[in-house]
């Protein structure tokens, strides 16, 4: 995949040379290969006063508006770009933003506000990653991890889609749905009045998650057939019956086995299934183990729905990129991305955040643009702010 191995900001300002103007309206934006190669002129330089950098200015000979080297950095409009790399590392070991706060000397809020932006660059660098990718060689297993957004009341489901050889994490998914088990009158009366005031679909979450996911798979697969196995969940068969492509699927399905006491041996049965399905489970695991706001040990979860996707994306590009496969054979296991022949090498974070990623230049399919712009509302969140800024990302 082509992936810069120096970060913009540390490119020196005399060799830097912009490759397209990063306005979205200019016709010089998408520059695709066959196109011409883009012509702007030098335009003077101006110092950043976060770190002192001297920035030179471009002219594009396209539109006639002028840009920075800095438009293309992942630091852009950044007053602190320092922190990025050490929020990132964070949010993966299992800090919470407070805590991050502290160890950092920075608000709470600006953990807050970072981990939406990093959030943000992960969807787009996972769908650029989708987009480089040959086709697909490998069954991909599918499952749902489960959580809650705001209260308990409103679950929320994270589809994983994840290579059953390489334990590549290809897509996520929100799934909510409604709550299910036994409720105390209280509770009936608080999901009643949520019910009532906000939309939430009552079924169906399940079912369009997992077309959604197949539609990802398929467009990897560039034409091919896809294997997904999952467990026996009911609206995965019912999802993959009203799919449009279902002849070019191939669903293997897995039972969840009744198991016996902690510590009783496995059934062959349950065996067969655990060894299918396990590049899900070690996921689910390391997102329980690592991610503060799902906690094993306790009832812990997010408050908004849309926060909660964002981490996950986090979560998937360190599992891709940066972690290794196994930690007890490192001299000898790989990254996920390294498995697909994405990149030669493990990745750091500072290269994750190698330069700026743009909406308008990945393909990115309708659901993940609603994880982007912000649109997945908690209705106990109270305020939903929404990413509508123009300029910025």
């Amino acid at each position: 995949m082509d992936w810069p191995d120096t970060p913009v900001e540390a490119i020196s300002p005399t060799r830097f040379r912009p490759r397209f103007c990063p306005r979205p309206a200019c016709s010089s934006h998408p520059q695709r290969a066959s196109d011409p190669p883009f012509r702007f002129h030098r335009y003077g330089y101006f110092s950043r006063l976060c770190d002192k950098r001297r920035v030179p200015r471009f002219l594009c000979l396209g539109c006639r508006r002028t840009f920075s080297q800095q438009s293309f950095a992942f630091s852009y409009f950044l007053k602190r770009p320092d922190l990025s790399s050490s929020i990132a590392a964070g949010l993966v070991a299992g800090s919470a933003h407070r805590q991050l706060a502290r160890s950092l000397r920075c608000a709470p809020t600006t953990v807050t506000h970072r981990a939406a932006r990093l959030g943000r660059h992960a969807v787009l660098l996972l769908a650029r990653s989708r987009a480089r990718l040959p086709g697909l060689d490998e069954p991909v297993v599918l499952d749902d991890f489960e959580t809650f957004a705001g209260s308990q009341l409103l679950p929320l489901g994270i589809s994983t889609a994840t290579g059953q050889l390489s334990w590549f994490v290809y897509a996520l998914d929100s799934s909510p749905h409604r709550r299910s088990g036994r409720l105390t009158p209280v509770q009936q009366r608080r999901l009643a009045v949520l019910e009532r005031t906000h939309r939430r679909p009552r079924r169906g979450g399940y079912a369009r998650s997992f077309s959604r996911q197949l539609s990802r798979l398929l467009a990897c697969s560039r034409g091919g057939p896809v294997t997904a196995v999952s467990d026996a969940h009911g609206a995965y068969a019912t999802a993959l019956q009203r799919h449009p492509l279902r002849d070019q699927v191939r669903h293997l399905v897995y039972p969840n086995p009744r198991r016996g006491p902690k510590g009783s041996p496995r059934s062959p049965y349950a065996v067969e299934r655990d060894r299918a399905m396990f590049p899900n489970d070690l996921l689910h695991g390391l997102i329980r183990h690592s991610a503060a706001h799902h906690r094993r040990e306790t009832v812990a979860f997010g408050r908004r729905a849309n926060a909660v996707m964002e981490r996950a994306w986090l979560f998937a590009v360190w599992r891709n990129f940066v972690k290794r496969r196994s930690e007890r054979q490192a001299g000898t296991s790989g990254s996920p991305a390294m498995c697909l022949a994405l990149t030669d090498r493990l990745w750091s974070w500072e290269r994750v955040f190698g330069q700026r990623l743009q909406p308008s230049r990945v393909k990115v399919d309708a659901e993940e643009a609603r994880v982007y712009a912000r649109e997945l509302v908690t209705p106990t969140a109270g305020r939903n702010q929404r990413h509508a800024l123009r300029l910025a990302y």
